[in-house]
């Protein structure tokens, strides 16, 4: 259905939002020139999935209308958590990943490729975009190994294995297969969920994931939306921009700690392998996808190589 044209009368104050927000393209344009024909990895955490999944969806497509290529990876925690609670099936995590027995793999795989991916899928689709939802099982798109995990005693400094069930990570991605639907103005949307060698079905962390599809598609942009600003340095402030060597040296002091540092070490090892820059950003921010890439300053911390 075409656009109308509004005939109703105007007020000042609306003439002067408009013209703001000509302004706001037409300040877009230099940066719309510099992606245009590049690929951006969007990591679309389960913590950043709130209620602006539409704008989310609005956001995405505008990126593939200025000619850039979005791929979204997703995650998926707190529904799964959700989920198996509904089930009565305990959760149980070992350095923040979960533990997956065969009915945890289960529930994890009908959340992720299922019900969330689905989800994004029709806000994609609603919005304007033409996305397709896949797992990394499709088409081996994803191929993983068992994560092997220890633990040490505290007192006897001992270390034990841990068995986390079917907890994987990616060890190749197959990249012309997301080549082949951004080729054809196709959004993917990837749940990650990957493939072991005798056909075994594994959960993959969804920032990991998503750093492994980036580098083996030479994107650009990795997008890490999450629940946070960003970086902060020991002051709580905002750092907007650091190398790879600033990055691991802030891990070293302990300014980069906790549940931040494998999101930075995902961060760091996409720009190791070929991704001119990633960025971890809060979600929750409205347009915070289009602030990053469509404005000088952006929105997050940025992480280059050099």
């Amino acid at each position: 259905m075409p656009l109308t044209r509004n005939t109703k009368d105007v007020s000042p104050a609306e003439r002067e939002a408009w013209l703001a927000k000509a302004k706001t393209l037409s300040e877009a344009l230099p940066y719309m020139r510099e992606f245009a024909g590049s690929t951006v990895v969007v990591k679309y955490g389960g913590h950043a999935m709130g209620e602006e999944q539409a704008q989310f969806a609005r956001d995405i497509v505008l990126l593939r209308q200025v000619g850039i290529s979005p791929v979204v990876v997703h995650g998926g925690g707190p529904q799964i958590a959700a989920m198996l609670k509904r089930l009565d099936i305990p959760s149980r995590f070992v350095d923040g990943l979960r533990v997956t027995d065969g009915e945890t793999m289960e529930v994890v795989e009908m959340v992720l490729s299922g019900s969330i991916n689905k989800q994004i899928v029709a806000a994609i689709n609603q919005a304007g975009g033409f996305a397709v939802g896949l797992s990394g099982k499709d088409g081996h798109l994803m191929q993983a190994t068992k994560v092997h995990r220890t633990t040490r005693d505290p007192v006897t400094n001992e270390e034990t294995a841990v068995d986390l069930g079917f907890v994987g990570e990616p060890s190749s991605i197959t990249p012309h297969i997301v080549e082949a639907f951004t080729e054809a103005d196709i959004i993917p949307v990837i749940a990650p969920i990957g493939v072991g060698e005798a056909g075994e079905t594994y959960n993959i962390n969804a920032d990991t994931a998503a750093g492994a599809v980036a580098a083996a598609v030479s994107a650009t942009r990795l997008l890490m939306l999450t629940d946070v600003p960003g970086v902060l340095d020991k002051e709580g402030r905002l750092i907007t921009e650091m190398t790879a060597a600033q990055a691991e040296s802030l891990i070293a002091d302990g300014t980069i700690k906790g549940g931040m540092i494998p999101k930075v070490e995902t961060c760091l090892d996409a720009v190791a392998r070929g991704v001119e820059a990633a960025v971890i950003l809060d979600g929750r921010v409205q347009h915070a996808i289009l602030l990053e890439i469509f404005t000088p300053h952006g929105v997050g911390t940025l992480i280059r190589a050099e």
